[in-house]
């Protein structure tokens, strides 16, 4: 099967779920191109990317200029330098009437440059419903054709359609083929925004469990208790809270290491409260790292917490792939009563759930696995079992090969009927 990626960016860090799904396929025999609207400059990549050769099957849109005025110049040379090659799809990219703001901003030409030669593939398979809206323009424009699978992911749904209108996918739920949600929360505010129900089904972003072998907790003699987060240092991922609650923690346990991977904009703000707390020797903030750096502190950690909250601008967590990461390795983890996180932990069995910002009550989980490390093995099996049965990526990867079949099924008929209308026209 020929299968189209279409990314906001790539290769991100952060975004581990898009790239366990992009190699799952390539595992089970499928050639898998990406095209991705924005180049990441980064030291750091994941092994993966570099062992599948990943950014030579990567397309990249033109990069937009920040400033109006070289946007719009740069956007001049290019419409010259490729009129050739495709003037009727070039001609459409920048049609306002036809294509709105994406074509008024010169976004839908700057990504097309590299698309002129027009390709068909077997899938289209956009992550992020605004991906989702960029590939279905760029349908529209005719230099990709195929069926089109929109996966959302939390933040599309919760917090885009209150800064453009919860109109905003309109099109997208018009002319897309199937969606998939990584949760049954996503899932539902997708339908609430009016995708259609009988098109949309729950498809959880995976990982390769042969990958996260399980090991056993243990607290060796005179060793410190090792709490871990990994998470981008966003409000959505609450770790000002998780801060907090370590701090009332190490009152009166203070064998305990708080470690948090991952950058972003609050990195200043939470240093700066870490600080304040007087903890720095026992809170580190680690910065971003990748998957194989990441597994390391998995194995030599004893507990894991993401105390994820609804962000200021109603961002919200999806499903949070990290807690089956750590589930999988087995370790006990704590997290929060938010949107699609219920459905990836085994309450009071592998892990327990609090209420968003409770610092008490996430100090108390958290108090409670520190004074009673004989239940981490118990707790951890119980885990890892839960995410090899329904997180693993070669089913995941099936589950979503079936997706794709009844996909291109209904592009077929869709065409079909078309085609039938035009031939009676």
């Amino acid at each position: 099967m020929k299968i189209l990626f279409v990314l906001d960016e790539f290769p991100s860090i952060s975004q581990t779920f898009i790239l366990n799904q992009i190699v799952g396929l390539i595992d089970a025999g499928h050639d898998v191109t990406i095209f991705s609207q924005k180049k990441i400059g980064t030291d750091k990549k994941h092994d993966q990317i570099i062992k599948y050769r990943l950014v030579e099957k990567t397309i990249y849109g033109e990069s937009l200029p920040n400033s109006l005025i070289k946007k719009y110049l740069k956007g001049l040379r290019l419409f010259g330098r490729n009129f050739g090659r495709n003037p009727k799809a070039l001609l459409k990219s920048i049609n306002v009437f036809e294509n709105g703001k994406k074509a008024l901003s010169l976004r839908l030409m700057y990504a097309s440059i590299p698309l002129l030669e027009a390709t068909s593939y077997d899938i289209i398979h956009a992550h992020f419903g605004t991906s989702g809206l960029i590939a279905c323009l760029l349908k529209k424009i005719k230099v990709i054709t195929g069926p089109l699978i929109t996966t959302f992911h939390g933040a599309d749904l919760n917090w885009y359609p209150n800064l453009y209108g919860r109109d905003m996918y309109k099109s997208l739920f018009e002319q897309g083929d199937q969606y998939t949600a990584n949760t049954n929360f996503t899932l539902s505010k997708a339908v609430e925004l009016g995708c259609p129900k009988d098109r949309i089904s729950v498809l959880p972003v995976g990982l390769d469990t042969k990958q996260y072998q399980f090991q056993e907790r243990q607290l060796l003699p005179g060793q410190s208790i090792k709490i871990l987060t990994v998470g981008r240092l966003v409000e959505k991922k609450g770790i000002e809270y998780s801060i907090r609650a370590v701090h009332k923690l190490l009152e009166n346990h203070l064998n305990v290491e708080y470690n948090i991977i991952g950058e972003g904009p609050l990195k200043p703000e939470l240093g700066k409260l870490i600080n304040e707390l007087g903890i720095g020797s026992r809170v580190k903030l680690l910065g971003s790292m990748t998957q194989e750096e990441v597994r390391n502190f998995y194995v030599n950690s004893h507990i894991f917490v993401l105390s994820s909250v609804t962000a200021s601008n109603g961002d919200k967590e999806g499903q949070g792939l990290v807690l089956q990461e750590a589930q999988c390795m087995g370790m006990p983890v704590v997290s929060t009563v938010h949107n699609g996180i219920p459905d990836g932990i085994l309450e009071g069995q592998s892990g327990f759930l609090v209420p968003e910002k409770d610092v008490d009550s996430l100090a108390g989980k958290l108090t409670y696995l520190v004074e009673n490390s004989a239940i981490w093995t118990q707790m951890g099996k119980a885990g890892h079992e839960f995410v090899k049965r329904k997180y693993d990526i070669k089913k995941l990867t099936l589950d979503l090969l079936h997706i794709y079949d009844g996909a291109i099924e209904k592009f077929s008929i869709k065409d079909k009927i078309l085609s039938d209308k035009n031939d009676e026209n």
